[in-house]
């Protein structure tokens, strides 16, 4: 690349054409890496990997599978992917129009594929479901052939798009899902479909139409990454099947129109919403049972519901962040979360609290033996937060009295394992006349031992963890030798904080494991490697941890070269003033030549739940950082205090402050960076960001208008007033409570403090963004125009995340372009 190309302006269609070369040539950074990942044993003993990805010379995501040779032996082949699915059949984006249900999905798992993106698979029987163009398919793979499979539609009588599918563990002809907020259930044999919940009416006006079932609200899964609302039985006891759902009332939370997704409509949708400190919708736990008669339709439908809400037995309750059953199918199990995020609790709640309240049909044979029981098994607090995480394993136990479980806790700042016990507290077979209601809820635990299983100034991570009852060992996925390298790790229930690292140092991994913990995919890179992704045996010496080994059977992916060097970023750390090691990334400009400064973007997010610096390879995900590095730009990034994967104290550091404190740290890092390599131009920095980072943007520009020459703010939270309960709440208190700290953090207050000079700020929004709604930059105008301040506007008419969508994207790299190179 010529050496002045960063200096030359150009025009607008030659930035267009720039952006597409560019793209071109950053290419060779994508790497389809499986995603999704579930294993199944076939009948002749080999083990089939499933898996979703985009087969070559293909752009759409697919469901693949590779077989793993039976060997003992290591080996470093190939393995051959396969698709499960016949190649013609029709594509997800084969349809321009998407229901509203599949697109707010889309967005809450920051889904940025096309295709077939998630299925479900019955390892016993080999029945594949999967959602496609707003219906639901299905195919049988049997192990026999490796010829793909042509899916059939699901018979359903339901119109509207049907999402969320689940197969019942116990009865693989059923299958459950989502259409228009309420449960459905086919047989796929008989294609006896029926409406199980009548929660929702389908009517336009949300207004008259709170309830859904099986749905979580927005914040539950906009903040608590919880996107599942019903959950089957594991067991079917007594021939019965049963699902336990979450009833949704959203009827308090305030409704707020946007325009709508499909552009070209000049429509509005209304989207419910609750603002930091108002109304959030309230959770109801339910249940459905029913039967399967000889002619294969399903009868005998009941519904059930609590004896006590939730709401009575735990006053305090606001969230009800994770449910599930316990492995023998007696118990459910919840996680309840106080408004403010410091108080959580895990309940254990017996089958008998649900009874029957209408049966669909005179013919119920439900069935409930015992007395009910709510037991507290584990409760904390904490003065900061409680991060929320999905480790919970319940152990098998032959004691009813008692439930023994792996438990993730920040008690001591960092997230650590610990076995606990905890007794449930007995009762009797049938309740007497003489039993008061309240007898059989104990919401103290009554903890029997609480055994630390790891420990240290470094995290667990909150995802996953696998456990092999056998051999009672533990594996889990942590940060014990950097804060940069996610690694696996072996703990031994018998030999607590005896801790193994199973992962090769110098790389970051992710890893998933088949059922009986015998094998392992993984996927691994560093900061020079882009991504494999590898196979491994597990075998064992003896029990101890000591005795693991990895075997490699193969890969389904090798890393490739890298066509270019200047694609690698360099890792730098640097001890802050006030004690604190921070990490920071810097990508050269690829016409670097020693001795010269360069124009710098600081490519900023600096909110919490965010770890921007890592030893991981940078792919098309950092895309734009790759792109601004082709232009001839430095581009940095810093993980100041407040981020992630650093333990509790660490990112308290924002707590009740957000967007006072974070800054400076950047600047901090940035000017030690500047100093350190000679070649940053800090006359030439511009601070540029998303969602968190487009707010930090707009505060950089506040604040330190002396270091930052421009900013250019991505869908910016302007007011902390106007983002959602679940996040807001967490890290900055109820406003009632932190009313300075709200105020300080508000950019709308310090408005008179942006530069009077022009070309010093680009404001990009979303119209129909529903998580940092286009309100925050309307408000900001209207105060920018009162004060005559003067900014930059581009407005995407779409949803928040319509860069994923390719015109969109390009036009705003070269909007990005444009004007960096017009005014940095």
């Amino acid at each position: 690349m010529d050496k002045e190309y960063s200096e030359k302006k150009l025009s607008w269609s030659e930035l267009k054409s720039v952006v597409s070369d560019l793209r071109r040539q950053l290419s060779s950074l994508s790497t389809m890496v499986p995603s999704s990942i579930t294993f199944r044993t076939l009948q002749d003993g080999r083990t089939r990997i499933y898996f979703l990805s985009t087969p070559q010379n293909g752009w759409e995501t697919t469901l693949l599978f590779a077989d793993v040779p039976n060997t003992t032996q290591p080996t470093s082949l190939r393995l051959q992917w396969q698709c499960v699915i016949e190649s013609n059949f029709p594509s997800i984006s084969s349809s321009n129009k998407y229901s509203r249900e599949e697109q707010l999905l889309w967005e809450r798992k920051r889904m940025t594929t096309w295709g077939i993106n998630s299925y479900e698979i019955h390892s016993d029987s080999g029945k594949i479901v999967f959602p496609a163009a707003s219906s639901l398919f299905q195919c049988i793979d049997s192990g026999y052939s490796n010829g793909q499979l042509f899916p059939t539609k699901l018979r359903m009588t339901s119109s509207g798009a049907k999402i969320s599918s689940q197969i019942c563990p116990s009865n693989p002809d059923l299958v459950a899902y989502i259409c228009n907020y309420d449960i459905w259930v086919t047989h796929t044999v008989s294609g006896s479909n029926v409406r199980l919940t009548y929660a929702h009416k389908g009517g336009r006006n949300l207004f008259d139409d709170p309830l859904c079932a099986g749905v979580p609200s927005y914040v539950m899964q906009e903040e608590f990454s919880r996107y599942q609302g019903y959950w089957w039985q594991p067991k079917c006891i007594g021939g019965v099947y049963r699902i336990l759902y979450e009833e949704v009332d959203e009827g308090d939370v305030k409704v707020f129109c946007l325009p709508s997704s499909q552009s070209d409509s000049g429509d509005v949708e209304e989207y419910r919403f609750p603002r930091a400190g108002c109304a959030n919708s309230k959770s109801y736990l339910k249940m459905i049972e029913f039967k399967v008669n000889e002619h294969l339709q399903i009868v005998d439908i009941c519904m059930l519901e609590l004896q006590f809400s939730l709401y009575m037995l735990f006053p305090w309750m606001e969230y009800i962040v994770r449910v599930g059953w316990t492995p023998n199918s007696e118990y459910i199990w919840v996680q309840l979360l106080d408004r403010r995020q410091q108080k959580l609790e895990v309940v254990l709640l017996s089958l008998s609290n649900f009874t029957e309240v209408l049966p669909i049909y005179d013919d119920s044979s439900s069935l409930h033996l015992g007395s009910p029981i709510v037991q507290v098994i584990y409760s904390q607090e904490s003065n900061i937060w409680v991060n929320v995480h999905d480790l919970l394993y319940i152990l098998p136990s032959s004691d009813n009295n008692e439930v023994q479980f792996i438990w993730a806790s920040e008690d001591s700042g960092f997230r650590h394992l610990y076995l606990i016990t905890s007794q449930i507290m007995p009762y009797m077979n049938g309740i007497t006349e003489s039993t008061e209601p309240m007898d059989y809820v104990f919401l103290q635990p009554k903890l029997l031992s609480k055994v630390v299983l790891t420990s240290g100034d470094w995290e667990v991570l909150g995802q996953d963890i696998w456990v092999d009852n056998e051999k009672q060992l533990v594996y889990f996925m942590g940060l014990k030798e950097t804060p940069l390298e996610k690694h696996l790790y072996v703990v031994s229930l018998r030999r607590p904080e005896e801790v193994r690292l199973l992962t090769r140092p110098g790389y970051s991994y992710s890893v998933e494991f088949n059922k009986d913990c015998s094998m392992i995919v993984t996927v691994y890179s560093n900061i020079q490697k882009p991504p494999a992704c590898q196979v491994f045996r597990l075998t064992h010496t003896d029990w101890t941890v000591e005795g693991v080994t990895l075997t490699p059977l193969g890969y389904l992916v090798e890393s490739i070269p890298l066509l270019n060097d200047c694609y690698s970023p360099d890792l730098y750390t640097h001890e802050i003033a006030a004690g604190h090691v921070l990490y920071a990334m810097v990508f050269k400009p690829h016409n670097f030549e020693p001795g010269r400064k360069y124009p710098t973007v600081l490519n900023v997010y600096g909110g919490p739940e965010v770890q921007l610096v890592s030893n991981t390879f940078k792919g098309m995900r950092q895309l734009r950082m790759h792109m601004l590095a082709a232009r001839g730009y430095c581009v940095i990034a810093i993980d100041s205090r407040g981020s992630q994967h650093r333990g509790l104290q660490f990112e308290s550091y924002i707590k009740k402050r957000m967007g006072t404190v974070e800054l400076k740290d950047q600047v901090e890092v940035l000017t030690w960076l500047s100093e350190s390599l000679g070649y940053i131009d800090l006359n030439r920095v511009a601070i540029h960001g998303w969602s968190y980072g487009g707010y930090l943007s707009l505060m950089g520009l506040i604040h330190y208008p002396d270091v930052f020459k421009v900013a250019i703010a991505g869908a910016p939270v302007t007011n902390w007033n106007l983002y959602d309960t679940g996040y807001t709440e967490r890290y900055m208190d109820l406003p009632e409570h932190n009313p300075e700290g709200y105020y300080e953090g508000s950019v709308l207050n310090f408005i008179n403090k942006f530069p009077e000079e022009e070309n010093r700020l680009l404001i990009i929004h979303g119209l129909v963004d529903e998580n940092v709604h286009f309100y925050h930059t309307s408000q900001l105008i209207n105060g920018m125009i009162k004060a005559g301040k003067p900014y930059q506007l581009q407005i995407y008419p779409s949803e928040r995340h319509s860069l994923r969508h390719l015109d969109a994207s390009k036009h705003y790299e070269t909007t990005l372009l444009s004007f960096l190179q017009n005014n940095l």
